[in-house]
Parts: C-alpha cells; sequence; structure tokens
C-alpha cells in the first residue's frame, strides 16, 4: 500500500522535519509514503484526483486551497496543523500541530484497510458515529463495542483516536460503533452528554437491518472518554425502552472529577469542560462525576497502565475501592503500559483487557 502526503501551498511546517515524521509514521504501518508538494490549488487537485492509495492532505492556508476541502478522492483524510473548525462533510482533523500528522496518518491507513460505515444520528457535523460489523460475518447478532474516545473533552481529539481499536474489535467478532460527539469547548457541557446516550440510542435503529445484539453492549471509554462512559452505563441503566450497557470498560479513565479539578487535572480541563468548579455547578459534577454517582450498577472494568499520570493511577485505585465499597461488580486490572498503551492493540495491557472481558 503506497500512502500520499500532499502539502497545500504556504504550509508553515519544515519539509524536513515533515518527511522524517511521516516516514516513521508509514513504518509503524507497514505502508510506503511518499511527501508531495502543491504550488497551487489547481496543482493540488491534479494530486488528489493521481492518488491511487489512502491520502493525508495538509491544505495550507491559502483560500483557493481551502475551498478543496472535502474534495474527492473520497479515501483522503485532511488534516490542519492550526486550530479550526471541521468542514462539513469532510474527514477533517485539525488543531493537534505536527504530531497530529502521525494521527492523520494512521487514520487515513485504518479507513482505507477496514472502511467503515459512516452514519449520523444528529444534524451537527460531529453527531456520527463509525460503524465496523464483524470482520467474520458472525452465526448471530453481534456484540456491539462502542467506542467513546478522550483528549479532555477538547475539540482538537476526534473519534480517530479509537480506530486501531475499532478495528480490532472487529476482527474479534464485534460490531464496532465508534463514536464522534459534540465537545464542550465548543458545544457546552450538555451538549456532550446528550450526544452520547444519543449516540447508543441510536443503536436501536441501527439493529433492525443489521445483525447487532443489544443485549450485549460493552462501552470502552478512553480518558476522558471513560468518565462519559460510566455517565452513559448509569444513565442508561435507569432508561426505559432504550438499549442499556452490560459492561462498561474505562481505559485509563478520569474517574474522579471533584478531586481532579481541585489538582488541575489536564492544565483545567475539567472545570473548562464542565463550565465551572464543584462549587460552582454542583449540579453537573453530581451527574457527571464518576466518584459521585456510586453505585453505577453496571458491571464494570477499570484498565490502567502504570506508566500513565500518577493522578489517574490513583483515581483509578480510589475508585475501584470505593465502587466495591458502594456494592457495585467492579474489576480493576493495572499493568505496564502508559496512556495509549490501554488503546493499542499491539500492546499486552489491551489483550489483558480482551482476556478480563472473555465472552
Amino acid at each position: 500500500m503506497r500512502l500520499t502526503v500532499v502539502v497545500g501551498p504556504g504550509l508553515v511546517a519544515d519539509a524536513e522535519l515533515l518527511a522524517s515524521l511521516v516516514a516513521t509514521s508509514c513504518a509503524e504501518l507497514d505502508v510506503t509514503g511518499e511527501v508531495v508538494t502543491a504550488a497551487s490549488a489547481d496543482e493540488l487537485r491534479s494530486l488528489l484526483a493521481a492518488a491511487q492509495g489512502p491520502a493525508v492532505v495538509l491544505p495550507g492556508p491559502t483560500p483557493p486551497a481551502r475551498a478543496l476541502i472535502g474534495a474527492q478522492p473520497p479515501h483522503a483524510v485532511w488534516y490542519d496543523l492550526t486550530v479550526e473548525t471541521p468542514a462539513p462533510g469532510a474527514v477533517h482533523l485539525a488543531g493537534r500541530g505536527l504530531w497530529g500528522v502521525t494521527w492523520a496518518i494512521r487514520h487515513a491507513v485504518h479507513r482505507f484497510r477496514a472502511p467503515a460505515d459512516r452514519i449520523a444520528y444528529g444534524p451537527d457535523p460531529e453527531q456520527w458515529g463509525d460503524l465496523r460489523l464483524p470482520s467474520t460475518p458472525p452465526t448471530g447478532p453481534a456484540p456491539v463495542a462502542v467506542l467513546l474516545h478522550g483528549g479532555f473533552w477538547r475539540s482538537i481529539w476526534g473519534a480517530d483516536l479509537m480506530d486501531a481499536l475499532a478495528v480490532d474489535l472487529a476482527a474479534r467478532g464485534y460490531a464496532s460503533w465508534n463514536l464522534e460527539y459534540r465537545r464542550p469547548d465548543r458545544h457546552g457541557w450538555d451538549a456532550t452528554t446528550q450526544d452520547v446516550e444519543a449516540g447508543i440510542a441510536v443503536l436501536r435503529d441501527l439493529a433492525t437491518d443489521r445483525p447487532l445484539d443489544l443485549d450485549r453492549i460493552v462501552v470502552f471509554g478512553h480518558s476522558a472518554g471513560g468518565q462519559l462512559a460510566l455517565r452513559a452505563a448509569a444513565d442508561l441503566a435507569t432508561r426505559t425502552g432504550g438499549p442499556r450497557v452490560a459492561l462498561a470498560v474505562s481505559l485509563a479513565g478520569v474517574l474522579d472529577l471533584t478531586e481532579g479539578d481541585r489538582r488541575f487535572l489536564g492544565d483545567g480541563a475539567i472545570s473548562a469542560a464542565l463550565g465551572g468548579s464543584p462549587a460552582t455547578v454542583p449540579r453537573r459534577y453530581a451527574e457527571s462525576d464518576p466518584m459521585l454517582r456510586l453505585p453505577v450498577g453496571v458491571p464494570t472494568l477499570l484498565v490502567q497502565g502504570t506508566a500513565d499520570s500518577l493522578d489517574l493511577v490513583d483515581a483509578n485505585r480510589r475508585y475501584a475501592v470505593a465502587a466495591a465499597d458502594a456494592g457495585d461488580d467492579i474489576r480493576h486490572l493495572e499493568r505496564p503500559g502508559d496512556h495509549f498503551a490501554v488503546i493499542d492493540p499491539g500492546a499486552d495491557i489491551w489483550h489483558a483487557t480482551m482476556t478480563a472481558i472473555g465472552g
């Protein structure tokens, strides 16, 4: 497979550093990569038309080139190093700086190797999920793995963080539903929590013509997504008539919002996301802080790497004790690994996670 990285006119980045980053990222994915540069929007269009495999496009700042965002080929991933609003109708990532090129390459390769059906569950451009049915058709309805990405609830991070797990879970016999949602920095906290619940509830509609077993829904949440997963599990446990979570899996989850805000976790990410501190918006913390929602009433698996932030290791250990004391069915898996090992299909901690989940 050959991946093409197309650089638009006027992009602010060192060419040698960019080429080195592309080469390293492609080697990790066992693909061949090349970087080509367009001097104009017309040349950018021509280079895209000539791309045969997956492509990552860095459009740069000029309006004519940016007007092409979302254009053919359909397998292109557009990436801005700077913070930008996602373009409607485009596979568009933005705001992670030069390191984000690695994530854009991963996204392009995973989409090309294991295509997903991108399905909207609302009218906003960020209300969608990528559905992958099991790689080998099951003999009956497949269990569903809902994936909730992290990123401290900030819009520069998206569902592409969970691509590798989505592909891996489909290979393991799950229908993987990799959910995007509106983040609170642009839309407010209520939009985020409503989207997660709506994105899970839409599975009932998807199951009408797809082999989905809604009695076996496992929600995997990474980092800030771990908090969202536990809140969704608790909220849906009280609803009638819709899907419920059979197992909540927190992967390096942010599980103590109150104490985390006191420790200024993520440079103030918690109060920024919730719109205030525990003193100023106590209702939001009462509804959203996993520590304050115990017992959840849903079987829960906590997975935490020991080389991660010590504050996350600490919170996960304290949550495991508190959940057990509250009567929840709780398991706590702690293994070597950093913050991203828990979402790396090749990592030992991920294999241990799937062993713990079993059937």
